[in-house]
């Protein structure tokens, strides 16, 4: 770290390079010491995993919802604005909930509204068909997951939502690959941050379960 007269020296030196007046060249100089905000850290996602998705990095993401003014935006409006860019449905999701976390108006696994959630998501070797019947039939699931549940709503093959013994809300988003299928869980209305991550870690036991049973 230079000190104050190390970087009066520093000033002085860009100035005979560059012409700049001296507040202009200090300015420069601090810019360059300050490092890159860690956009993915903030998120809890990669860089490469949204780029893939959507096409952009989170700067680009940044840039553009701070452009939209999305800070003073409501969930669903902020979704909405990154689906009309050509995202995905759920990244669209994901992107939202990165950009809200980077920006300070949510902790991980925290809702908006203040309400935490947790997000789980799988690829199983099996057509999405099956992988949708193995958690909507009531006798199927009850196979490899051991908690009361009632079904709320759903389209075969995309998308179910479910209430648990809870109280909390469960939605899952299906996606077919060739011969393989993905779903992604998203667990809603959870109490604080350490049942976010309780129920994650417990959907990762159920996915093994329902592995299992898949096969």
């Amino acid at each position: 770290m230079p000190t104050q007269k190390d970087f009066k020296r520093l000033v002085r030196t860009r100035i005979q390079k560059t012409g700049e007046a001296y507040t202009a060249a200090r300015l420069q100089l601090l810019k360059k010491k300050e490092p890159a905000p860690d956009y993915a850290r903030a998120a809890g996602m990669s860089d490469a995993s949204v780029r893939k998705a959507s096409g952009r990095d989170w700067r680009e993401w940044v840039t553009l919802l701070d452009a939209a003014r999305s800070t003073e935006k409501p969930h669903r409006e902020i979704v909405a604005h990154v689906s009309s860019l050509g995202t995905p449905d759920w990244w669209s999701q994901m992107i939202t909930v990165g950009y809200e976390r980077i920006r300070g108006l949510r902790d991980r696994g925290q809702r908006r509204g203040g309400g935490y959630s947790a997000s789980k998501s799988r690829t199983f070797p099996v057509e999405v068909a099956r992988l949708y019947r193995a958690i909507r039939n009531d006798k199927l699931r009850r196979r490899w997951l051991d908690v009361k549940t009632s079904f709320r709503s759903g389209t075969p093959g995309k998308r179910m939502r479910m209430t648990w013994d809870d109280g909390s809300i469960v939605t899952f988003e299906f996606t077919a690959k060739g011969g393989k299928s993905a779903v992604a869980v998203g667990h809603e209305k959870l109490p604080d941050k350490a049942a976010a991550e309780a129920v994650k870690k417990a959907w990762a036991e159920r996915f093994d379960r329902l592995a299992e049973f898949l096969s």
